[in-house]
């Protein structure tokens, strides 16, 4: 007879926490509660930016009890990630999955709130949304959320799933105290920029608008099911979008030839590398598209 499939599933999920606790750390860089953190390299940890409130005396508790010190490699409040530098190498790295979560998929929210070890919390991928604006004046292209339960102490640890695999960053410092999932793919792209440059760069190009529907006309000019874009109702002396030529009236449909359909897609498209350099702006003036470049700025 089969072993029962209830004790499989247990046994799978005991062996997904073993595995990803191995790379779950302590973050002991606030006055209260110490918090989580992920092995992204051998002498790197990721963990949420809100949980690291000073930037000396920063103390890691690795998986094996010992305790490291650490420094802040980079920060970005708008993400609420960031990447410390171990004086030595941690050991295990965290495996990140080759499949994008799912909806209804089985995960484990897990933590190193103590000295005692791992902690952990089932629940399921309950809603996968974005992009949404943050609690800390940034853009998140997209995230997860769950119904298991957060710990006091999970922030900056993993969400896992059944094959140990990590899934993304759980965090309460992006969405008003709710817990919110940082997407592993996401995440870890914006670690690497941390590394390199410290920061993550946030741009603007100077102008007020609203969300319009697209002629049916200038949609077929376009070459591409678009229904909507930025219709341009200001633009600010001196900014990137006056200077390259951006004018009231316009409708800006897209971003380094990625489509824009609303505000908060414009936000997402004008971060990362982007920022200071030209990028070519797609339009629709007098019911035609234009292409304009213009220098993105920096907030």
């Amino acid at each position: 007879m089969s072993q029962n499939v209830l004790v499989e599933l247990s046994d799978a999920l005991a062996d997904a926490a073993e595995k990803a606790g191995k790379a779950t750390v302590l973050v002991n860089a606030r006055r209260r509660m110490p918090a989580s953190g992920i092995v992204y390299a051998p002498d790197l940890i990721l963990t949420a930016d809100h949980v690291v409130e000073r930037e000396e005396g920063i103390k890691v508790i690795l998986a094996d009890g010992a305790e490291v010190s650490a420094q802040v490699a980079g920060r970005d409040a708008g993400s609420d990630l960031a990447v410390l530098k171990l004086e030595r190498a941690a050991g295990a790295i965290a495996e990140v999955t080759k499949s994008p979560a799912r909806l209804g998929q089985i995960a484990l929210a897990l933590g190193r709130p103590s000295a005692e070890g791992i902690e952990a919390s089932l629940g399921t991928v309950s809603a996968i949304g974005g992009p949404i604006r943050t609690g800390r004046g940034g853009m998140l292209e997209r995230y997860l959320r769950t119904d298991s339960i957060s710990y006091p102490g999970f922030s900056g640890g993993p969400l896992v799933a059944a094959d140990g695999t990590v899934l993304g960053l759980n965090t309460s410092g992006l969405a008003n105290g709710a817990v919110v999932t940082v997407p592993a793919d996401i995440a870890w792209q914006l670690a690497d920029t941390l590394v390199q440059h410290g920061r993550i760069k946030h741009g603007y190009l100077g102008i007020r608008s609203q969300t319009v529907d697209i002629p049916e006309a200038s949609q077929k000019a376009l070459k591409r099911e678009q229904a909507t874009g930025l219709l341009i109702v200001g633009v600010e002396n001196g900014s990137p979008a006056d200077k390259g030529g951006l004018i009231v009236g316009d409708i800006l449909v897209g971003v380094a030839g990625e489509p824009v359909l609303h505000h908060d897609e414009l936000f997402t498209r004008l971060n990362g590398e982007v920022v200071g350099k030209s990028a070519p702006i797609d339009l629709i003036r007098g019911g035609q598209p234009q292409t304009l470049s213009v220098v993105i700025g920096e907030k």
